[in-house]
Order: C-alpha cells, then structure tokens, then sequence
C-alpha cells in the first residue's frame, strides 16, 4: 500500500460515519479511530473521563522511510482539557446497532440532562434483527451520552453516564 492510497483512505474514512477503521495485511496494519477511547483502553475505576474535543489537525505518521507530516502538523503540542464526570456507566450487554430513538420521526429516550427513573428505557440494540431494550439499572439524571443514533456497539461499551441522586 502506498502513501497515496493511505491518504485517501483516510480521507474516506473522516468523510464517513465509521468510528472505526482496522485494515490488516501480511505484515502491513492500519487503523483508524474517532472514538473518545482507544480499542484496549478501560476506566480503572467507576468514574467516567470524558475529554473535551481537541481542533482537529491533519494527521502525521510514518511508514518505513516515508513521512506524511506537513508544517500544520509541526505546531505546539496540543493539551487536553480533561473533565471528569461522575456517575454511574450503563453499558451495551451485546453487540448491535444502538438506537437512541424508538422510530426514525420520534423524539430520543433521553437527552443529557433528563431524569431517569430506574427501569425507564434508555436506548434499544438490535442484534440479529432482535430490538433489546436497554434500561437503567440507578435513578437520576443522564450526565452523558456516549453513543450516537445508529451506531454500531460493542459488548459491555458505555453508553450512557447517569448521576444517581
């Protein structure tokens, strides 16, 4: 794979509505990410860190003797503002398509900042063409949502963060 198909791939793949990109071949792998947590990365305790979105700048990285960098990708280190939220994760118990909403033209579950009473619907998966309910397990109020409508999720992602009280 050259640098040319490398760029337009990823030029595909920051116009899509994938999250995730993982290309593997022989010894060449490639993978791309705008998730706000890398694949293999957990919480370590039951508090959420959510970070605040960083300006986006064209991606640098190297393949063998090759660079992709250009000047704009040469400026000062950027710094993360991190904020922690605290609350309570509900998670995917499978694999599917997380829908926010119960049909297309009707109003979401919930939105951040709603009360949640233990119980109420907060999303549904459908895996294998069956639509599960995903309810909370606390009561309080939705802090954060960590999915978007019609996105694919895996077992035991978060997706909501419900501060109990």
């Amino acid at each position: 794979m050259n640098i040319n198909e490398i760029k337009d791939l990823l030029a595909q793949f920051d116009q899509s509505t994938l999250t995730e990109f993982d290309l593997k071949d022989n010894n060449f792998e490639l993978y791309f990410n705008k998730n706000q947590q890398v694949r293999g990365e957990k919480a370590a305790t039951g508090e959420v860190v959510s970070t605040q979105p960083i300006p986006t700048q064209a991606p640098s990285f190297r393949l063998d003797n090759e660079s992709l960098e250009d000047s704009s990708t040469k400026s000062s280190p950027v710094s993360i503002t991190e904020q922690k939220v605290a609350g309570k994760e509900i998670v995917s118990p499978l694999v599917g398509v997380c829908y926010l909403k119960s049909a297309p033209d009707q109003p979401v579950f919930k939105n951040v900042g709603d009360h949640v009473e233990k119980g109420e619907v907060l999303c549904i998966i459908e895996a294998m063409k069956v639509m599960n309910e995903i309810i909370s397990d606390v009561t309080g109020e939705v802090v954060e949502i960590l999915v978007e409508n019609e996105q694919v999720v895996e077992f035991n992602q978060p997706l909501f963060v419900v501060k109990e009280g």
